[in-house]
């Protein structure tokens, strides 16, 4: 590697768990997805008709996947078709344009024996770029944070979170910061045969298809400033240095396959470590309605993380199951909400994460969102050495955000938050307490909803 400078039963249990959700949305009276894409798809065909077309309808249309724009998650995952975009769009010739992005100002506070606080910035930009190219459409992808100089030390207070190392050590009950090369990303996609399409995504910096939509981009936590403590069991490899990920899919439906890096990046965040594609994972979509995505994924991840010993490293096995759902409310109000598990193996020891996510937002203005959390996690880990091997911990948080108006085609915002961190009673005297709170308070910064 180098760098350039610039279990079975849970998993048939999560299985049937979204079986059941599928076929109880076969009944809803909700749009279907197929119905949906191809009104979106007859709305985009006249509207290319004319070069000029208003971008502000850029949502309606298909975005560079050959699906509606309001789809694309992060990498090549999908969002459900009624998703907002807070997103800027221009038109230069040929190309289409479009910036979004989310700054937090924050100063964080965590309660206990291992509790800190902090003032910084959690922030993150992404610039696209797509044109038609032969007979498909040609992407780029941007992004980028500035965390590597935002956030000081290792990383934000977040009580019970952990992963990745900083000054020879595991990183415990602190979220590292993100770093300076995101994603750097070129997409390619084209019809396949009849309603069936291909694409192909390649990246030094992005996404391998394992997981649900990355955190910084899902509707239900874009108003959260801390990062999901069950992160590395779903979502941690939204930054791999390396990934080709082939897929194909219609309407409804995505099958998608990776090879990528996935050794977790270092503690310079500058750099871009690429490394062999020897890791490889897959995935399924579906989207039964315009409300719901599904997915389910397994990866193996490669010499993924540093052993306990600290001089050799130890390969990943993660498999994941998500559902996110979302519903238009009154005023232009949104409720979105994200429902995640996450297994990893590692070295034969097996650990479970669940996430449960909620945002309601009203006329883009009022937005409370809520966050619940359960995960296994070891004692290297959390850098303890009280038996057992894995502890169960949870952590609850809350929070309002007042949205301002409009700036410029940007949206201020002000908002507050609290948690509480549980551990159980073998760790009380490590923690402090076996119930930590904490707050947050923060000014935020993102595009303004495309109308």
């Amino acid at each position: 590697m180098y760098a350039f400078k610039v279990g079975p039963r849970l998993l048939g249990a999560a299985a049937m768990c979204l079986g059941v959700v599928v076929c109880s949305m076969a009944s809803a009276q909700d749009v279907p997805a197929e119905e949906e894409h191809q009104h979106q798809h007859e709305a985009s065909s006249s509207g290319n008709q004319h070069a000029g077309h208003d971008m502000s309808q850029m949502h309606h249309e298909q975005g560079e996947s050959g699906t509606p724009m309001a789809r694309e998650g992060s990498g090549t995952s999908w969002l459900p078709d009624d998703s907002p975009m807070y997103a800027i769009h221009s038109q230069s010739g040929s190309w289409q344009f479009m910036f979004h992005g989310n700054v937090f100002l924050q100063f964080l506070h965590e309660s206990g024996d291992r509790g800190d606080d902090q003032f910084g910035s959690i922030n993150w930009v992404m610039g696209m770029a797509r044109r038609t190219l032969g007979h498909g459409t040609l992407g780029l992808r941007a992004m980028f944070s500035a965390e590597p100089w935002t956030i000081g030390g290792c990383g934000y207070p977040n009580l019970l979170a952990s992963g990745e190392r900083c000054e020879g050590a595991p990183i415990h009950d602190r979220q590292h910061p993100h770093d300076l090369f995101m994603e750097l990303a070129a997409t390619y996609d084209a019809p396949l045969r009849g309603s069936t399409r291909w694409q192909i995504y390649a990246a030094p910096a992005g996404e391998p298809a394992l997981g649900p939509v990355a955190f910084p981009h899902r509707i239900s936590a874009m108003s959260n400033p801390l990062a999901p403590i069950t992160h590395h069991w779903m979502d941690s490899t939204h930054i791999s240095f390396g990934v080709v990920t082939a897929g194909v899919y219609r309407a409804r439906w995505k099958v998608e396959a990776s090879a990528f890096n996935g050794r977790e990046p270092d503690e310079h965040r500058t750099g871009i470590d690429v490394g062999a594609l020897d890791s490889v994972s897959a995935r399924f979509w579906y989207l039964p309605t315009s409300r719901w995505s599904l997915q389910v994924s397994a990866g193996r991840l490669n010499d993924a993380e540093l052993a306990e010993s600290g001089d050799a490293r130890v390969d990943v096995t993660r498999v994941t199951a998500s559902a996110t759902y979302h519903r238009a409310v009154d005023n232009q109000g949104l409720w979105a909400t994200t429902l995640g598990w996450g297994h990893n193996d590692e070295t034969g020891r097996g650990s479970n994460a669940l996430l449960v996510e909620t945002t309601l937002s009203q006329a883009h203005r009022h937005t409370w969102f809520g966050r619940f959390e359960i995960v296994g996690k070891s004692a290297h880990d959390l850098v303890v050495s009280e038996p057992p091997e894995v502890f169960t911990v949870a952590k609850l948080q809350g929070g309002y955000t007042r949205y301002l108006s409009g700036w410029r085609r940007f949206q201020p915002g002000l908002g507050a938050g609290a948690s509480v961190g549980l551990v159980p009673g073998s760790l009380a005297s490590t923690y402090g307490s076996r119930a930590n709170a904490g707050f947050s308070i923060f000014l935020t910064l993102r595009p303004e909803a495309d109308k």
